[in-house]
């Protein structure tokens, strides 16, 4: 099945300009979001990607909107409907169909920590915006600490967890999303990813937090904020 490839999107979005400061790349800027240098601001993000021609391209090449993302999840996850048992594949096939490959040194997010199934299905879902990814990692934080706190028998410390993946194969498959503009879903920003042959964590950090109150990343003492990096191939 032949894919084309997608154009670059980053070399498009950057430079950026955020708070009266320049970011020349996407990890330049989700480090500034993570340590407290400028506000993570998801609406402004997308912003500047639904004004961004490229990104157009991109939410325009497929028929695939989140609805459609959702029932394919719903269907690939389901155990006990034997009716069916050839659905999941058919509607996987018909994904593969419309995938396009994304281009080399893109940069996708992920919040919290990447499910193991990811590597053995060779599917899971990104976004674009660094901003949404770290707002992301910071609810799922707060919700294990506030688990944490009604099961005493666990630890009460949760670490914040940021993933940035840099595709560097050139057979990373997959579509971006169309979101409704009008819900609270268009600052998903997402990038499902259908196939790959490699995702290798390369780097792991513990972000400090440089200027205090300038944030919009509300966490206590005890919770470290960790950037994992991974290459995608």
């Amino acid at each position: 099945m032949n894919h084309s490839t997608l154009a670059e999107l980053d070399s498009s979005l950057y430079p950026q300009i955020w708070e009266q400061q320049t970011f020349s790349n996407a990890q330049l800027l989700l480090l500034a979001m993570l340590n407290g240098s400028i506000t993570a601001d998801p609406h402004a993000f997308t912003q500047t990607l639904q004004d961004n021609d490229v990104y157009q391209d991109w939410v325009n090449a497929t028929v695939f909107g989140r609805y459609i993302q959702r029932s394919f999840a719903a269907f690939y996850q389901q155990t006990e409907d034997s009716f069916n048992t050839e659905l999941p594949a058919l509607f996987r096939h018909e994904l593969h169909r419309y995938g396009q490959y994304l281009p080399l040194e893109q940069i996708l997010f992920v919040a919290g920590k990447i499910p193991d199934s990811a590597r053995h299905e060779k599917l899971f879902t990104t976004t674009l915006n660094p901003a949404t990814a770290v707002l992301t990692a910071q609810q799922l934080t707060q919700s294990a600490k506030q688990s944490a706190f009604l099961n005493s028998n666990k630890p009460n410390t949760q670490d914040m967890i940021v993933n940035q993946i840099r595709v560097t194969g050139k057979q990373v498959l997959g579509f971006s999303l169309r979101h409704n503009k009008r819900t609270s879903e268009r600052i998903r920003n997402e990038v499902l990813i259908l196939d790959f042959n490699d995702l290798r964590l390369v780097d792991e950090q513990v972000v400090e937090k440089e200027l205090e109150g300038q944030s919009n990343i509300v966490l206590s003492e005890n919770n470290p904020i960790l950037l994992r990096s991974y290459e995608l191939r």
